[in-house]
């Protein structure tokens, strides 16, 4: 492809942009560009949307995990972005494309699927979401699912991406860099159970729903997205929304000790959020919810540089991370 993932996405946007002399449906409170759509639903709810591709040899390999930890994830992504608005998710649909030999193998077929929507289901529960429909198929090559997220927020109140503010101090829950270690150790083919939290990081993500909503209802969060495709890449998106520029502090990242900077910096498939405190709100910000640990690792600036602090030197921040093109 003759573009990267960010092109297409402008792309996208100017073909969905309405048409001179024609005004964007009222209903549409926030469309391409953040992590859901948000839709005007009540005179007090709106509505949040998202959809997630999962698809075999770009996402997953069936051979690095087991199928309910896969059908978990594929869940759990969808889950995270409704976190990312502070939202509480309502209702998901799920389409599967099975590739047509599915069931002439010993690690597939009829048990495979069973136990991949196990994991599925026991996250929805877990996340009160119920399974409103669907759709199926055969593809020509490896597992595909579809998943569609749909919840709520009180009207007015998600926290989108474009609200930071210069000042605001930067923060992020748990740790980072985690699961880019248990990819890997998958890539080498190396056995993930001996790496117990790479493991569990990188194959049963918990969405932080409950920080989300929490961060929204308190007002305390002025914008925030949740870290899918690295620190760096996903910290470019956000300034960019807000029109700001970002400094974080390499010493203040949260990470544990085995984990090195470069994956802390640029890993993804962390799950974790994003999100940009004013200064007048920050004391009113634990420093743990729920037993995951939030820390503030830098501040936002005025301008649209990006940069990082390491070894008492400020110096470019690079953006890496993960694009699917």
């Amino acid at each position: 492809m003759d573009m990267n993932e960010r092109q297409f996405i402008d792309l996208l946007k100017r073909r969905a942009a309405p048409r001179p002399g024609r005004k964007v449906l009222p209903g549409l409170r926030q469309g391409i560009g953040d992590d859901c759509a948000v839709l005007a639903h009540t005179r007090h709810k709106d509505l949040l949307v998202t959809t997630d591709l999962f698809l075999e040899g770009i996402h997953f390999r069936r051979s690095w995990q087991q199928p309910d930890s896969l059908g978990h994830k594929a869940l759990a992504r969808g889950l995270s972005d409704i976190a990312a608005m502070g939202g509480t998710p309502r209702f998901v649909f799920l389409s599967l494309a099975v590739p047509r030999n599915f069931g002439k193998t010993g690690k597939t077929g009829k048990k495979w699927l069973d136990d991949f929507l196990a994991g599925f289901f026991r996250l929805a529960a877990r996340s009160k979401v119920v399974l409103a429909g669907g759709d199926t198929g055969a593809s020509a090559a490896g597992l595909l699912a579809d998943v569609v997220v749909v919840g709520d927020v009180p009207r007015g109140t998600a926290v989108l991406r474009s609200g930071a503010q210069p000042g605001d101090g930067i923060w992020v829950s748990g740790t980072l860099g985690t699961a880019a270690v248990g990819l890997a150790a998958l890539e080498r083919e190396k056995k993930l159970r001996t790496l117990e939290p790479a493991f569990q990081a990188f194959c049963c993500p918990e969405p932080r729903l409950r920080i989300g909503s929490y961060l929204r209802s308190r007002k305390l969060a002025s914008a925030m997205l949740d870290l899918s495709d690295g620190l760096s890449i996903d910290l470019a998106r956000l300034a960019e929304a807000s029109g700001v520029g970002a400094e974080i502090d390499a010493a203040l990242l949260p990470r544990l000790p085995e984990i090195p900077l470069h994956n802390a910096l640029h890993g993804g498939e962390d799950f974790e959020l994003l999100f940009t405190v004013p200064p007048d709100r920050t004391h009113k910000l634990p420093r743990s919810l729920g037993g995951v640990p939030l820390t503030r690792i830098g501040r936002i600036t005025s301008g649209q540089k990006l940069m990082l602090i390491q070894d008492n030197r400020k110096q470019p921040l690079p953006i890496l991370g993960f694009q699917h093109f």
